[in-house]
């Protein structure tokens, strides 16, 4: 689990930060309580198929871009597994129950779907809300995303 968790943080932090080198990464996941080497970032770097890029402000940033989307794919659906509790429709609405601070990486994960009915998504420590036009088409996300899990 330690694994999976630390990766969704990386996928948090470089989604909300512009987080520029290995060592701004490491002193976050530092604040964050995670126990890291460079070495085993480098390994989640490479794993996650992060790479940097050039940001509006002039800085590069790592963010999530790759030619080998399939490789994203399946460690976003290896973490999607290890962390997610529940998948339940409400109405038109999907809930997401995760393991604590895992609901902003997901949520990454999720935009990577591309759901085209997804109006959109919430998220807070430990769940997500996703929001579609109809029951009938929330009840098909948690069929697709239960599908995921198994």
């Amino acid at each position: 689990m330690a694994r999976s968790a630390r990766q969704s943080k990386i996928l948090e932090l470089i989604s909300t930060k512009e987080i520029e080198t290995q060592d701004e990464l490491a002193r976050e996941l530092k604040n964050a309580n995670f126990e890291i080497t460079q070495a085993t970032i480098s390994r989640d770097i490479k794993e996650l198929g992060l790479t940097k890029i050039l940001t509006s402000s002039g800085k590069y940033k790592y963010a999530i871009v790759g030619s080998d989307e399939q490789q994203i794919s399946n460690k976003y659906i290896s973490i999607f597994r290890e962390a997610v509790i529940s998948v339940k429709a409400v109405l038109n609405l999907v809930v997401v129950k995760t393991l604590k601070g895992m609901a902003s990486g997901l949520a990454s994960f999720i935009d990577k779907l591309n759901i085209t009915e997804l109006a959109g998504a919430v998220n807070g420590d430990d769940t997500l809300m996703l929001i579609f036009p109809t029951a009938v088409i929330a009840s098909e996300a948690v069929n697709s995303l239960n599908d995921m899990l198994s």
